[in-house]
């Protein structure tokens, strides 16, 4: 009489067993498909055959890069997919030597149209950009340069434990995202690479950035229009030009910036720490609530500073700068300032830095408190705030 009650074990057992083999992640090894790990076969056409497999699977798929170095050409990962995948990245991808064959790229690894990904793993992803920055330094006609890895219109990201060097132009860009998390993040490039960016964020929302190591020729992290809802922590910068906010108001109609948390952060060496930065040029773009928390500068040319009139080179359009920034908090910000002005607030003339809040701050310059300087501008200090800031 046990029959019926052992059949019903054993059916439920092996249903069990099937839901399990079901969900189990199904893996995609780039080198079954014709990958190469020698530093030299090109091998774009493996990765994108693993990633047809991985993309089209009905259960959660794993494209594993195992340890050695794979030379690939761009590749462009398109989605949408038909369940999650995680690309697991052990080895090193290497752009072309030759920069000429990237450089009128804009990207040289794209995600695109994906939701829930994950790029995981301790790899490297080595741009190769040295030889490309050394064009752009000798002054002649070069390329503009690719990004090394960028993840457009895609949604529920996770980016872990990469590793990005020498990248020709961005390192990282996340654009038109959204619930992004990028987390034990390296960047590392030459101090003086041009335009090498760490991470670039722009029209996205729900980004989070944590416990992360930047050392880059450009911004460590740039915050781009139409960003909403930014949190970044526990992120070491330098050498690198810091955290900024823009350059904001390059163009009339322009989506704003808002809600954006930095905190304990720290700079070494950089040309600025936190920033925010628009074009002086009428524009309907706008910067706001933004809190800068727990900040330590080392020896930073400017710890603190608000630019209205940005112009890196020639051509600057000398107007007053239409973005509106409101709601600043620069809360708990102390160390040591590179340049005797730790603060420089130099607003629009037309529409004046409104809500601008400075809590706890502490900057010195050889050993004595700095100096400030602001220009439309409405700040309160609260606790003790040196150096001290009078607006004009």
């Amino acid at each position: 009489m046990a029959f019926p009650a052992i059949s019903c074990l054993v059916l439920t057992l092996l249903s069990m067993f099937i839901s399990l083999v079901l969900s189990a992640p199904t893996i995609y090894n780039v080198v079954s498909f014709g990958a190469k790990p020698d530093g030299q076969t090109d091998s774009a056409q493996a990765f994108l055959s693993a990633w047809t497999k991985a993309c089209a699977s009905m259960q959660p798929a794993t494209i594993y890069v195992p340890a050695g170095k794979f030379a690939l050409g761009q590749v462009i990962f398109i989605g949408p997919c038909s369940n999650k995948v995680n690309v697991m990245l052990n080895g090193t991808l290497v752009a072309p030597s030759d920069y000429t064959v990237l450089g009128n790229k804009t990207y040289w690894v794209l995600f695109q149209h994906v939701d829930g990904l994950t790029v995981s793993g301790n790899g490297i992803l080595d741009g190769q950009g040295t030889s490309l920055w050394a064009c752009k330094a000798s002054g002649k006609s070069c390329p503009l340069g690719a990004t090394t890895l960028e993840f457009t219109n895609s949604n529920n990201v996770v980016v872990s434990g990469l590793t990005s060097v020498n990248s020709q132009m961005f390192h990282i860009v996340v654009n038109a995202c959204n619930n992004v998390n990028m987390q034990g993040v390296r960047i590392i490039a030459a101090g003086n690479s041009p335009n090498t960016n760490g991470i670039h964020v722009e029209s996205s929302s729900n980004v989070t950035i944590l416990n992360s190591n930047i050392q880059t020729g450009d911004d460590c992290i740039s915050i781009g229009p139409g960003t909403t809802n930014l949190w970044i922590e526990n992120v070491a910068c330098g050498p690198g030009h810091g955290i900024s906010i823009g350059s904001l108001g390059q163009n009339q109609q322009e989506a704003g910036v808002q809600n954006v948390t930095v905190k304990t952060t720290n700079f070494t060496d950089t040309q600025n720490g936190v920033r925010i930065k628009s074009w002086a040029r009428p524009s309907n773009g706008f910067a706001r609530n933004v809190i800068f928390q727990h900040v330590n500068m080392m020896n930073v040319q400017n710890p603190i500073i608000i630019d209205q009139n940005y112009c890196p080179s020639g051509g600057c359009p000398n107007q007053a700068s239409g973005v509106k920034i409101s709601n600043v908090t620069y809360q708990d910000i102390h160390g040591t300032s590179a340049t005797e002005v730790a603060v420089n607030l130099n607003c629009s003339s037309r529409n004046p830095c409104s809500i601008i809040i400075m809590e706890s701050i502490m900057l010195t310059y050889k050993n004595q408190v700095a100096k400030s300087s602001c220009n439309h501008a409405s700040v309160t200090s609260s606790g003790s705030v040196q150096p001290a800031i009078n607006c004009l």
